[in-house]
């Protein structure tokens, strides 16, 4: 498997849960992969050492988001950590992955709540992207993990929904605009997965019951996720952008 090998991808959040599937699939297909961390540097680092482990190539590149200045520290490093391995500057996969929840009706929703689920599950990556246009590589790869709650109305998670209705707009907006540099933009809606986010899962009778929404009948794994990233980094999926892919494994198709 090595549709990638010569690239280098950028995932944030690429530490832990979906965002560590999807750079551990990143790098087995031979991408030179960065892995971002906000605050647990020893998650980053085992992430790294798991793909090294397997013969692939990584680098962990720490930077808090949502707050200010976070897309310049963040490339600072990732450009740092690049001339460290004498790698040639530039990314030709940019994951936008990393993303916190928010389990609050509408009524409930303080505006430091809000403010703080819009500045890392929008700001970030909208400023991740915009001083990232000149290191992403024409014929690259943007790539936005959104959620299945952008389509399926769940009233517990308004703001975290909207947040990731905004992260589709980007996306296909995005993609017109880079589109003439043979750039595609696209997102991956996952439902319900199994990580460390989703710790209610460990309850057996909650995993049925989510799981139970999917026609699959069980839950997401991270690594269902990972392989549609990898679909669409991939020349597999240069004719197509633009385009929110709904891997929620058919969850509410029947409502």
């Amino acid at each position: 498997m090595d549709r990638l090998t010569g690239k280098t991808a950028l995932v944030t959040g690429g530490s832990r849960g979906i965002g560590k599937g999807i750079a551990l699939r990143l790098a087995r297909e031979g991408a030179l992969t960065a892995v971002h961390y906000g605050s647990n540097e020893q998650a980053a680092k085992e992430t790294v050492a798991e793909i090294e482990a397997a013969g692939g190539q990584a680098f962990a590149v720490g930077a808090e988001l949502g707050v200010p200045g976070d897309a310049a520290a963040l490339w600072a490093a990732f450009d740092a950590a690049l001339a460290e391995r004498g790698a040639a500057p530039g990314v030709d996969i940019l994951v936008n992955n990393a993303g916190i929840g928010l389990l609050s009706q509408v009524h409930e929703v303080t505006e430091a709540d809000y403010d703080q689920v819009f500045a890392i599950n929008v700001k970030a990556p909208f400023f991740i992207v915009q001083q990232g246009l000149d290191r992403l590589r024409d014929g690259g790869r943007v790539i936005n993990v959104s959620s299945g709650v952008a389509r399926i109305a769940l009233t517990t998670t308004i703001a975290y929904s909207m947040t990731k209705g905004a992260l589709n707009v980007f996306t296909h907006t995005l993609a017109q605009q880079l589109g003439g540099r043979g750039i595609t933009v696209n997102a991956v809606a996952p439902g319900i997965v199994a990580t460390d986010m989703n710790p209610h899962l460990d309850d057996p009778a909650q995993r049925a019951e989510w799981g139970s929404m999917s026609v699959f009948n069980r839950v997401g794994e991270p690594a269902d996720i990972a392989d549609a990233v990898a679909f669409l980094a991939s020349d597999d999926g240069r004719w197509v952008t633009g385009q929110v892919l709904d891997a929620t494994g058919g969850s509410h198709l029947g409502v």
